[in-house]
């Protein structure tokens, strides 16, 4: 048995060479790390290890053993959303929410980094992520918007 510490909680799990994805997935049923291209492409299976966005179909669970794991579920404790979540929402940024949770991660990061509110440097820290129905005017500009406001993430 492995110990992964997910979203603040000490959870055993049975890793062997399974990918960190499907440990949350599966084992875990945090469903909101998506299963998206499997091979680190779309950004859809992001996650926080350690405070780093990282790929979670890339990732094996195996080698996150004593970091901090965190999820888009883990930016919602007790339902109160992330601020980021909230800006997402205001400003109608949400569609199908396939690269939601990648999406919120990332963003998560840049405004935790301190990321200003220029258009282009968030198009670059959400590069790594791909929406395939939004055109992502939306998403930057609400994440413009947090950092104008100094929002913490």
């Amino acid at each position: 048995m492995t110990m992964l510490k997910v979203n603040g909680i000490d959870r055993p799990v049975a890793p062997g060479l399974r990918t960190l994805l499907s440990v949350l997935r599966d084992d875990l049923g945090l469903t909101g790390t998506k299963r998206g291209c499997n091979q680190g492409v779309c950004g859809a299976c992001t996650v926080l290890v350690d405070g780093v966005p990282q790929r979670g179909c890339l990732t094996l669970a195996a080698n996150v053993e004593g970091c901090e794991i965190t999820t888009v579920e883990g930016l919602a404790p007790g339902g109160a959303l992330a601020p980021i979540q909230r800006a997402l929402i205001e400003a109608g940024a949400v569609q199908c929410g396939f690269c939601t949770s990648g999406m919120v991660l990332a963003a998560h990061d840049y405004l935790s980094r301190g990321g200003s509110p220029d258009p282009e440097a968030v198009r670059e820290a959400l590069s790594g992520n791909i929406c395939r129905c939004s055109g992502y005017r939306k998403i930057v500009d609400a994440v413009v918007q947090a950092a104008g406001e100094g929002v913490e993430a």
